[in-house]
C-alpha cells in the first residue's frame, strides 16, 4: 500500500468517524429541544451559530490549512467536537440556549475543518494528470461521508430513545477522543502547506470559475436545507405523527441513499472511466433539479396521498441532488490551485456553510408561517438561480459534452 493509501485512508477514516457525531449531534438537538416545547423557528436559531462559524471557518480555514498543513486543522477540528461534545454533556438545568449555541459554534468550527482538510488533501494526493481518478475519489469521500451522516441521523434518535440526551453526547464524546489521539498518532505526512506562504487577502478567491462555482454551491445547499433540516423532521413528526425513532430512521436512510448514489455519481455521468463532467454536464443535472421540490408542493395540492407526495419526491430529490454534489465537489476539487490548495476549496466551502445557514433559518421562519409548501417553493426558486450561475463557468468544453459522455482537464 503506497504512503498516499495510506494517508487517503486515515483522511477517510478521520472524517468518517467525525461525519457520525456531527449527524447524531444535529438529530439529537431537533428532536430532543423540540420534545421540551421549542418551536421550529426557535430550533433553527440553535443553529445559528454553527452555520455562521462554518462560514467563517472555511474562509479562515483554508489560509490556516495553508500555513500549518491539513493534517493539523484536521486534528484541530476532531478536538473542537470533542469539547463541543462535552459542553453539552452538563447537567440538563445548565443547557441554556446561549449555552447550546456556544457549543454548536465550536461543532460548526469543528466540522468544516475536518470538511476542508478532508477534501484538499484528496487533491494533494492524485497526480494532477489523472481526473478521472479524482473524480472517483472526490465522489467516494463525500458520498461515503453523507451514506455515516446518515447512519448518524438514525444513532441520534436512537440513542436519544434509549440513553437520553446527555448519555448519547457523552458516548459519542469518548468514541471521537479514541479517533483524535489515534489520528495524532497515524497522520503523519506533511499535506497542504504553501512554498510561498499566502497573505491574509488571499483567503478572497480572485478567479472566475471558483467564484461562479461557488455561488452555485450556496444556493444549491440553500435548497436544500430551507426544508429538510427543521421543516421535514417538524412536519414528519406532527403532520404524519410519527415518533423519533421513524423520523430519524427515515431521514437516515435518505441520507445514506443519497450518499450511495454520490459514490455513484462518475457512472450516472459518464460512460468512459476516463472521462470526466463539464459545464454542460452540471448545467443538465441542476436544472433537473429544479423542478422537482415543485411537483412535491403541487402533488400536495391534489387527491394524491401526502406520503407519497413528500416520502416519493424526497427520494427522487435525493437521487438527483446527490449528482449534483457530486459533480460540484470533484469540480472544485480539480479548479483549485495545488499550492495552497486549501484556500480555494476553503473559499468554496465557506459559500456552501452560508447556503446551509441561509437554508437553516428559512426553514424554521417559512415552516413556522407559511408551512411546508412554501418551503418547497423557495427550494425551488434557489435551486433555478444554482442552475443559471453554473451555466455561467468557463471550462474547456468538447464537442461531445453532454450528459452522457463528457470531457474536462481541470
Amino acid at each position: 500500500m503506497s504512503p498516499a493509501i495510506r494517508q487517503y485512508l486515515i483522511i477517510t477514516g478521520n472524517y468518517w468517524a467525525f461525519t457520525l457525531t456531527d449527524g447524531a449531534l444535529r438529530m439529537l438537538v431537533v428532536l430532543h429541544f423540540f420534545q421540551l416545547g421549542y418551536s421550529p423557528l426557535e430550533i433553527a436559531l440553535l443553529f445559528i451559530f454553527y452555520e455562521v462559524f462554518g462560514v467563517i471557518t472555511n474562509l479562515v480555514g483554508g489560509y490556516l490549512g495553508a500555513h500549518i498543513g491539513l493534517n493539523r486543522t484536521m486534528n484541530i477540528g476532531l478536538l473542537l467536537q470533542v469539547v463541543a461534545l462535552g459542553m453539552l454533556a452538563v447537567p440538563a438545568a445548565m443547557l441554556s440556549v446561549p449555552w447550546v449555541m456556544g457549543a454548536q459554534a465550536l461543532s460548526g468550527i469543528a466540522k468544516d475543518l475536518n470538511k476542508m482538510s478532508a477534501k484538499s488533501g484528496i487533491k494533494l494526493l492524485v497526480p494532477g494528470s489523472e481526473q478521472g481518478k479524482l473524480y472517483k475519489w472526490v465522489a467516494l469521500l463525500t458520498g461515503s461521508k453523507n451514506t455515516l451522516k446518515g447512519v448518524g441521523f438514525f444513532l441520534g434518535g436512537a440513542l436519544l430513545m434509549l440513553v437520553g440526551f446527555r448519555g448519547a453526547v457523552i458516548i459519542m464524546g469518548v468514541a471521537l477522543m479514541v479517533v483524535w489521539l489515534s489520528s495524532l498518532v497515524l497522520l503523519t505526512q506533511e499535506l497542504g502547506k504553501s512554498t510561498a506562504k499566502p497573505k491574509f487577502t488571499d483567503m478572497l478567491s480572485k478567479n472566475r470559475a471558483i467564484n461562479v462555482l461557488s455561488l452555485a454551491r450556496m444556493f444549491l445547499f440553500g435548497a436544500r436545507d430551507v426544508w429538510f433540516v427543521v421543516a421535514l423532521p417538524v412536519f414528519l413528526h406532527t403532520v404524519f405523527g410519527w415518533d423519533f425513532w421513524q423520523v430519524g430512521g427515515f431521514m437516515a436512510v435518505w441520507v445514506m441513499g443519497y450518499g450511495a448514489v454520490q459514490t455513484l455519481a462518475p457512472r450516472f455521468t459518464h460512460r468512459n472511466g476516463k472521462a470526466t463532467p463539464g459545464r454542460r454536464v452540471a448545467v443538465v443535472w441542476a436544472a433537473l433539479l429544479t423542478g422537482i421540490p415543485a411537483a412535491i408542493a403541487i402533488g400536495l395540492n391534489t387527491d394524491l396521498p401526502a406520503q407519497i407526495a413528500v416520502i416519493g419526491g424526497l427520494l427522487l430529490f435525493g437521487l438527483v441532488f446527490a449528482v449534483n454534489s457530486s459533480l460540484h465537489s470533484y469540480l472544485i476539487v480539480s479548479l483549485a490551485r495545488a499550492d495552497g490548495v486549501s484556500l480555494d476549496v476553503g473559499f468554496y466551502y465557506m459559500s456552501n456553510a452560508m447556503g446551509r445557514l441561509i437554508g437553516t433559518l428559512m426553514s424554521g421562519w417559512v415552516y413556522q408561517v407559511y408551512g411546508l409548501e412554501a418551503c418547497l417553493w423557495l427550494s425551488s426558486i434557489f435551486l433555478l438561480i444554482a442552475t443559471v450561475s453554473v451555466a455561467q463557468l468557463s471550462l474547456p468544453q468538447s464537442p461531445d459534452d453532454s450528459i452522457g459522455a463528457t470531457s474536462y482537464s481541470g
